[in-house]
């Protein structure tokens, strides 16, 4: 049969619930098709049939394909998935036979088509034998923001939509990184979003819209709502941040270093007004997040890091790295140079102290010779003995680099900062000798800098005494930055020019071995059996 001779199929959406909403589009289609086509539940009835009741003739044909399941459980042999393909099957052909004979199908859908929509199961199995338009409608989704009254997203922010259907712990790591966010297919799941928000820190910000644009409609707290009264028809909306409350604003610079990418150099003390400057305590607790950022980019940020960098009204650290997180608005960001830690973490603790929720950036992992340890030193001390603090990790430096080569931390490691700047550099030299003896894998931070040009040429030479000159190097400079270069050497060829602040060292053990593959890459691992003695 040619196309010319069969009918066409329609995916018509009817929005959110108010016939008003639907499409001009829409209803022109209704209007002249000659099968009318709609999901129901076994009960018969149907939502998207009640929204264009209006629009539906006597001489309609109407198709009711009706769910064979839906909550509950079932006898099919397949289990529900078998059931719902077997009953998708069947209902595209009736709905063929229909497109065969040179009918008009027009497929009802509330919200959108194609927008987890039923009709997207017709679609699939019918638009590549059929000729096929699909009529967008609103969405739910647009619809409980207007009935919110509340911008859903704003500028550059990004909206994540979720089924409610997901497991919590997933629900939780995407509500935390989420800069706005819609949760649908509530109903049964409830109980399980409103756990995800909360531990996602976001309960406060959730908003509970019910059937809207329909009769029912209802809008709360999403704190406030009784589990039992939710119906499917429902969603939890995070709403956009921007311009979101926040608490009283505190100007002032802080000063410090952070990071645990090798370049842990200290220089001097800034300047900065405190945080305890005129204004006095808050009557609500803030908090300090020592957060840590990976070794370069949002690839290597975690969920939980994205999420209390997100939640922060104060961010706090070196230029470099807090250029590293998106501007939001209303947060406040005080930026300092590669300074003393001290001055840093005292400012955060002072905010801290004043109410405010403040994100303490450090590259790599806060507690890898980074901010973590500066900021829980000033927090051990009067004033700050009460000030809530807590350590998010971070992807260190090393794993990064290792990763990059292959496997060289395999098997035992120790790592090792080669600044002398906080340290004296016979405390290192022994350490490097103690671990060359024990025959560890080395992750050496911070080997060198422009006031730091001897230290490596000087462990090198320490290390020839434990370990055979052609130990393979790693030289992972920049990992996951527009400068990455990762390079492996001899140790006896290892040239302390080619080394700077933004490089880590691995130097491998007796056992570690460097093999070109297949494809001409080069790779290092240290096999995780250590030979008997």
């Amino acid at each position: 049969m040619s196309e010319q001779q069969t009918g066409r199929l329609y995916g018509v959406g009817l929005g959110p619930g108010d016939p008003s909403l639907m499409t001009v589009r829409a209803v022109e289609v209704i209007a002249a098709a000659d099968v009318i086509a709609y999901h129901s539940a076994r009960h018969g009835r149907s939502i998207a049939r009640s929204i264009a009741e209006r629009h539906l003739r006597p001489d309609h044909i109407e198709e009711r394909l009706v769910y064979p399941v839906t909550t509950e459980t079932t006898d099919h042999p397949g289990g529900y998935r078998g059931a719902m393909e077997e009953f998708y099957a069947d209902a595209a052909a009736r709905l063929a036979a229909h497109l065969d004979a040179g009918r008009t199908v027009a497929v009802l859908a509330e919200g959108d088509p194609l927008f987890y929509g039923s009709y997207m199961h017709m679609h699939k199995r019918l638009a590549d034998r059929y000729p096929t338009e699909v009529v967008p409608g609103v969405t739910s989704v647009s619809a409980a923001a207007a009935r919110l009254g509340t911008p859903l997203v704003e500028g550059e922010e990004v909206l994540t939509v979720l089924p409610g259907t997901l497991p919590e712990e997933e629900l939780t790591a995407r509500l935390a990184t989420a800069d706005a966010a819609v949760v649908m297919k509530l109903g049964r799941t409830f109980p399980t979003v409103r756990r995800a928000l909360e531990r996602s820190g976001r309960l406060a910000d959730a908003r509970y819209v019910e059937r809207a644009t329909m009769n029912a409609e209802r809008t709360a707290p999403l704190a406030e709502v009784d589990p039992e009264s939710v119906p499917y028809f429902s969603m939890a909306v995070l709403p956009s941040r921007v311009d979101a409350p926040h608490g009283d604003g505190v100007a002032g610079v802080a000063g410090g270093h952070g990071g645990d990418a090798p370049n842990g150099d200290r220089v001097g003390m800034p300047s900065g007004e405190r945080a305890d400057a005129p204004g006095g305590v808050s009557g609500r607790p803030g908090e300090v997040v020592v957060v840590g950022l990976g070794p370069a980019g949002p690839l290597w940020l975690t969920p939980e890091a994205r999420g209390e960098l997100a939640a922060a009204e104060d961010l706090v650290g070196y230029t470099t790295y807090l250029d590293r997180v998106p501007v939001r608005p209303g947060q406040r960001r005080h930026a300092s140079d590669n300074k003393v830690e001290a001055v840093r973490a005292e400012f955060a603790l002072d905010l801290a102290r004043r109410g405010r929720r403040v994100a303490v950036v450090s590259s790599g992992d806060p507690g890898v010779f980074a901010m973590a340890t500066a900021v829980l030193e000033a927090a051990c001390e009067d004033p700050y003995r009460e000030v809530p603090v807590r350590i998010v990790p971070g992807m260190t430096a090393a794993h990064a680099a290792a990763a990059r080569a292959g496997a060289p931390l395999g098997h035992d490691y120790a790592v090792i900062s080669l600044s002398d700047r906080l340290k004296p550099w016979e405390v290192i030299a022994e350490r490097l000798r103690a671990a060359a003896a024990a025959d560890l894998v080395l992750a050496l931070y911070n080997p060198g800098s422009r006031s730091r040009v001897w230290q490596v040429g000087k462990a090198r030479e320490l290390l020839l005494e434990h370990r055979a000159p052609d130990t393979p190097v790693v030289l992972g400079r920049d990992i996951g930055g527009p400068g990455e270069r990762v390079r492996i050497v001899r140790l006896a060829d290892l040239d302390p020019a080619q080394v700077d602040m933004r490089t880590i060292l691995l130097v491998g053990s007796t056992q570690t071995r460097a093999a070109r593959r297949g494809d001409g890459t080069d790779i290092v691992w240290t096999p995780r059996r250590y030979p008997e003695a």
